[in-house]
Formats: C-alpha cells, structure tokens, sequence
C-alpha cells in the first residue's frame, strides 16, 4: 500500500503541473481526475473542470480540451494554443517533480537522514563512513566493503589514530607503508578488526603514495534546520537528476550497440521491497526515497518515446520545423506504438524483479 500511496502522489503532482500551467494559460482542463478511469464519483465541479476519484488507483490525470481530437477548436483549445505554450504545458509536469523532489529531500534532511558532512557542525555527531574500494586493494583483500563505518585504526605498536577523519586516516596511513595495521570497522551492529598493510600503486593517478584503497567520508543523521535542509536538498536534487540520468544514458548505449542491460532496473515488484527496507529505518528514509522516486518519473517523462511528454515535445518540434500539425492519424499511431514499447519494458523489468526474488 505505501508503493501505491508514493506513486499516485508523484503522479498526480505531475498532473497537477500540467493542470497549472493549462489554468495559466487558459486551455480548458475539462477533468482532473484521481485515478484511472473508470469512474468511482465526482468531487465536485469548478468552472469548466471536473475533479473525480476513478476506480484504478494508479495515479491520476488531466483532460485538456483540444488535447488530441482535430474536431475540438476553439476558445481554450489545447491543439489551437501557440506551440510554445503546449511545451510550457508538457514541461510542466516535469517541473513539478523536480519541486517535488526538492521538498521530499527537504522533509527528511529536517527529520534526520545520512548525509556526507563536509565541516561538522557544533556538537553534531558524525561517522567515519567508506565510499568506495579499490579493486585489488588490500582493503578489498580484507573484506572491507562500501558502507562499513570506521571506528578505529591502530599500528603493530599499538599507537592509536584519535581522531578519526579522511585527512588523519590518510596521514596516518601514508606514514606506515609497507608496515601492519589494523582497522576496527562495523557492519549491521557488528565489529570487525582486519590487518593489512599500505602499499604503493594502489591509486593509479598517485602510484608513489602508500594507500590500503578506500576513499573515506564523514556522514553525520543529525535534524537541520529547515533553511539549511532546503539549501542541502537543492544539492541533492541536482545529485539525483545527474545520477539517474547517468543511469539512463548507460542504458541507451547498451541498446545501441546491440547489448541492452535491464537487469538493474527496478519495476513496481522490486519497488515494493525497496519502500519496505527504507520503512524500517524511519519516515525520513522513505520521504527520501520518494523523492529520488520523483526524479525518476521526471526524467522518464522526458523520454522521446511517443505518449510521453518528451515524445510529445519532439513531436512539437517537427510540427514546428515543418510549420504544420500532425495527421491525426499519425499521432494515434505514434502513441499507439509508444504504450506497446512501455508495456514490453514493464514486463521486462517485472521479470526481472521476480527473478531476483527468486535468486
């Protein structure tokens, strides 16, 4: 239930910039409706708009006057406005998950989630986390993973490293190359002690430099205040819409060159133990994950694939370059097309969701 719940609240806030930006340009919403058709009852009626509840709880929508139909002209038209306002329109919607996003990031850094912390705050508590590994690194060769928090550090003379940040642990381990030390490190509430030894050629771009090959951060949990988490979450939005694009152009390449790679996608089966695992660790932890959950629905969105807006927006381009609108019929096709190659991602990643369950 709480998958469902996330879902329809980010689509129905994508709806709902699209709903926006229609008003504000005076194209006539004649239904925003929770919910696929068909229809349960109706809120009520404001001016021109219906707002309904509809039996499949899925997400919602909106039906703009002129949307798709050559027969409907006229005063608030969708088909009749300038080209320029039915992309604002499209874009909308976008937008306001990208806000959305923003918000959900803003929610839970004022509740408390981990964050990398450059310089901590007074009295702020905060964790020697590991980033990253080396492959081939004699951290790797010891088990150390990335997420695991370092909580000690000492020499085969039993000297001590007090204070535990990424420049002491550098200094210290830069001073004893070749030489045994140990690290305390926890994991799942339990702690382990490895030894190893720092040895040169372990950073490729720094080969004369004894390293053990983990890059080290500092997260801190603590509440911020709600003018800093709204500055953070500004970083974190950003962050977000770099690393799922990031994602989404590997993806790309893949089926370019003939090797698509789908098997790390998650669709709305795998979702469901994602939402779960972040409910176990507190609200702040799923208002983050929705929010990355509403970057994902944005850039998606602005996937050139016909019955989506990114497909709708090209489409808007070519009718501009060729100074004229689409056959209809065409535009029925090309959406036609697109929900057959949305409905054969879904089911490719559905398997591969219940695959994993089963592996």
């Amino acid at each position: 239930m709480l998958v469902i719940a996330i879902l329809v609240v980010l689509i129905v806030v994508h709806e709902l910039g699209h709903f926006i930006a229609a008003k504000i340009f005076k194209v006539r919403v004649e239904e925003f409706g929770v919910g696929y058709p068909p229809r349960a009852f109706l809120f009520g009626k404001i001016g021109e708009t219906e707002y309904t509840f509809n039996w499949l709880p899925f997400g919602g929508f909106v039906r703009l006057f002129g949307d798709e139909g050559e027969t409907e002209h006229g005063k608030g038209s969708f088909v009749d406005a300038p080209r320029h306002v039915q992309a604002v329109i499209l874009v909308a919607g976008v937008v306001a998950n990208a806000v959305l996003a923003w918000g959900l990031f803003a929610g839970a850094l004022t509740l408390g989630i981990p964050r990398v912390v450059d310089v901590p705050r007074p009295n702020e508590t905060v964790h020697l986390v590991v980033a990253d590994v080396v492959a081939g690194s004699p951290a790797e060769a010891s088990g150390i993973t990335s997420g695991d928090e370092i909580v000690g550090m000492r020499d085969d003379k039993g000297i001590e490293l007090a204070q535990l940040t990424p420049d002491t642990v550098m200094d210290f381990v830069r001073a004893r190359g070749g030489k045994q030390i140990f690290i305390s490190y926890e994991r799942a509430g339990t702690t382990t002690v490895v030894e190893l030894r720092p040895a040169h050629a372990v950073i490729e771009d720094n080969a004369g430099r004894p390293a053990v090959g983990v890059a080290l951060v500092l997260a801190g949990n603590d509440a911020l205040p709600f003018g800093e988490a709204l500055k953070e979450s500004l970083y974190r939005t950003g962050s977000a819409f770099k690393q799922v694009g990031a994602g989404l152009w590997s993806i790309v390449r893949g089926v370019v060159s003939g090797k698509p790679n789908l098997s790390e996608v998650i669709g709305p089966v795998g979702l469901v133990g994602v939402v779960s695992d972040a409910a176990t660790h507190g609200f702040a932890n799923v208002l983050a994950l929705a929010g990355f959950i509403s970057v994902n629905l944005a850039i998606i969105n602005l996937i050139p694939i016909p019955a989506l807006d990114g497909g709708r927006l090209l489409l808007l381009a070519i009718e501009a370059v060729w100074r004229r609108s689409a056959p209809r019929i065409l535009v029925q096709m090309l959406n036609l097309l697109g929900v057959v190659l949305i409905a054969l991602l879904m089911i490719t990643v559905t398997y591969n969701d219940i695959a994993r369950l089963f592996s």
